[in-house]
C-alpha cells in the first residue's frame, strides 16, 4: 500500500490554490492587475488578424429586448459603457458618501489636503491640455487628463509594501475619491448632450422618492432596485449621461442601519445566552432546533446592524473590481495599432495634451497645491510622509486609465480621435506608473523630513 493520503494529493493542491487565490483577490493590487491583464488582452484581440474582425463585430452587435410594441436595444459596447459602468459609478458614489459621513472627508482637518491636492490635480492637467489644443478639433478632450484611476494607483503603491506609510495610502485613496467626484461633475456639466427635460424631471422625481424612502427608514435593499433601474433608464434617454444616475442613486441610499450598536449588543448577548441554555451534550446544532433559531436570529440582527449602503458596497465591490472594470477595459482598450509608427499620436496636439497632462500636469498640480496647503497651514503632511514620498504619490496620480478612457469616449466617441486618445492614455498611464513607482522606491529609503502637525 502507498502512503496514507496519497490519493488525496489533488485535495491538498486544491486547498493551496484556493488559499493563494483568496489572498490575491483580497490584496489591494489585485484590481489593478486584473485591469492590466484585460487591457493587454483587448489590445491583442484588436490587432491580431485572426481576432480583430470578430472582436469589433461583437462590440458593435445589437442586443435588446421587446416588450409589447416597444423595443429597446443597444450595442454590446453601449451596454458596457452606459449600463454595466453604472454599477462602477454607483460604488464610487457609495465610497464618496461613506468618506464624507465617516471617513477621510468627514471633517475639514482630514479632508483639506486631499481636496486641495485633487483640485490642483484637475486644474493643471486641464490647463495644459487646453493650452495645447485650444481652437483645434481636439479641444473638447480637456477633461481626459483630469482623472486618476484609483485601482491602478493604489495597486502600484501597494506593491511597494511597508515602504509606504499607511497615511500616504489613505491620502491617495481620498484624493482619488475627490478626483472621481470632480470627474463626475465634469461629465454631468460639460459632456452632456441636449436634454429631454420631461425624462430628466421624471428621473429626478424618482430620485426624490428614493430620498423619501430613506428618510422614512426603509432599509430593505430590494425596495430600491426597481426605482433605481427606472432612474437609470430615464437618465439614459434624457441626454444626461446615465452613469450620473448611478452616483445620484448611491447618494440616496440609507447609511443608517435598521438596528443600533446598542440594540445589536444587547440582542446578541441575549441569543448567545439562549444558545448556551439550550445546549445538549452529544447533540449537534444541526439537530437542535432552538440553537438553529438562535443562530438565524443572530445572523438577522447582525445583517440589520449594517446599513444598506455598507452592504451594497461590500457586495458590489468584488463584482465591480473583477468583472465590471476588466470588461470595460476589454471593450475600450482594444485600439488597433497598424504598426509601431502609430506612436506618432504623441506628435499630434491631442496626444501631447493627454500625455503631458497626465504625466506632468497631474503630479505638478497635486504636489504644488499640496505644498501651498501645508505651507500656509490649511493642511498637514500625512503622518510618516515626506516631500519626496508625497511627490511620488503625486506621480501615481497620473495613472488615468479607467475614467480617462471613459471621458475620451464621451469627448470623441464615434470618431477616429477616440482611438488615438486611448493610445495616449495608455502610454501616459504606464509611464506614470513606472515613474511613480521609481520615485516612491527611491524616496521611501531616505530619512523622513516633514513638517510638524499644526493644531
Amino acid at each position: 500500500m502507498g502512503k496514507p493520503g496519497r490519493h488525496f494529493w489533488w485535495l491538498r493542491h486544491w486547498y493551496v490554490i484556493r488559499s493563494r487565490s483568496s489572498r490575491f483577490l483580497g490584496s489591494q493590487w489585485a484590481g489593478g492587475v486584473a485591469l492590466l491583464v484585460f487591457a493587454v488582452i483587448a489590445l491583442l484581440l484588436a490587432n491580431l488578424e485572426t481576432t480583430k474582425e470578430w472582436y469589433h463585430n461583437i462590440l458593435t452587435s445589437n442586443v435588446g429586448f421587446t416588450f409589447g410594441d416597444s423595443t429597446f436595444g443597444m450595442s454590446v459596447e453601449q451596454w458596457i459603457n452606459d449600463g454595466l459602468m453604472v454599477l462602477f459609478f454607483f460604488v464610487v458614489g457609495l465610497e464618496i458618501k461613506r468618506e464624507i459621513i465617516a471617513g477621510e472627508l468627514s471633517n475639514i482637518r482630514k479632508a483639506s489636503l486631499p481636496i486641495i491636492a485633487a483640485i490642483g490635480g484637475m486644474i493643471v492637467p486641464a490647463v495644459i491640455y487646453f493650452s495645447i489644443n485650444a481652437g483645434t478639433e481636439f479641444e473638447s478632450g480637456w477633461g481626459i487628463p483630469m482623472a486618476t484611476d484609483i485601482a491602478f494607483a493604489i495597486g502600484v503603491l501597494s506593491l511597494l509594501g511597508r515602504k509606504v506609510p499607511i497615511a500616504l495610502k489613505v491620502f491617495l485613496t481620498a484624493l482619488a475619491i475627490v478626483d472621481d467626484l470632480g470627474a463626475i461633475l465634469v461629465i454631468a456639466v460639460f459632456y452632456t448632450s441636449s436634454i429631454d427635460f420631461m425624462m430628466l424631471g421624471t428621473g429626478i422625481l424618482l430620485l426624490l422618492l428614493l430620498v423619501f424612502m430613506n428618510r422614512q427608514g426603509v432599509t430593505s435593499v430590494f425596495m430600491y432596485v426597481v426605482p433605481a433601474i427606472a432612474v437609470w433608464y430615464l437618465f439614459l434617454n434624457s441626454g444626461v449621461h446615465s452613469t450620473i444616475a448611478g452616483v445620484l442613486v448611491a447618494m440616496a441610499m440609507p447609511t443608517r442601519p435598521r438596528f443600533s450598536k446598542k440594540y445589536f449588543s444587547y440582542k446578541v448577548r441575549y441569543f448567545l445566552e439562549d444558545f448556551k441554555l439550550h445546549d445538549r451534550s452529544g447533540v449537534e446544532v444541526l439537530s437542535n432546533s432552538h440553537q438553529v433559531e438562535d443562530l438565524a436570529r443572530v445572523r438577522f440582527i447582525a445583517n440589520s446592524a449594517i446599513s444598506p449602503a455598507q452592504r451594497l458596497e461590500h457586495w458590489l465591490n468584488p463584482f465591480v473590481t473583477f468583472v465590471v472594470m476588466p470588461v470595460f477595459a476589454l471593450a475600450n482598450a482594444g485600439v488597433e495599432i497598424a504598426d509601431i509608427t502609430d506612436i506618432h499620436v504623441l506628435g499630434q496636439s491631442q496626444g501631447q495634451g493627454i500625455f503631458f497632462g497626465l504625466l506632468l500636469g497631474k503630479p505638478l498640480g497635486i504636489f504644488l497645491f499640496s505644498w501651498l496647503a501645508i505651507k500656509f497651514r490649511f493642511a498637514i503632511m500625512p503622518q510618516g510622509g515626506s516631500w519626496g514620498t508625497l511627490f511620488g504619490v503625486a506621480c501615481l496620480g497620473g495613472i488615468g486609465f479607467t475614467m480617462s478612457i471613459f471621458i475620451a469616449n464621451l469627448a470623441f466617441g464615434g470618431t477616429a480621435y477616440a482611438a488615438s486618445a486611448k493610445i495616449a492614455i495608455l502610454m501616459a498611464s504606464v509611464s506614470a506608473a513606472i515613474v511613480g513607482a521609481l520615485v516612491m522606491n527611491v524616496m521611501s529609503k531616505r530619512p523622513i523630513t516633514h513638517l510638524k502637525c499644526v493644531d
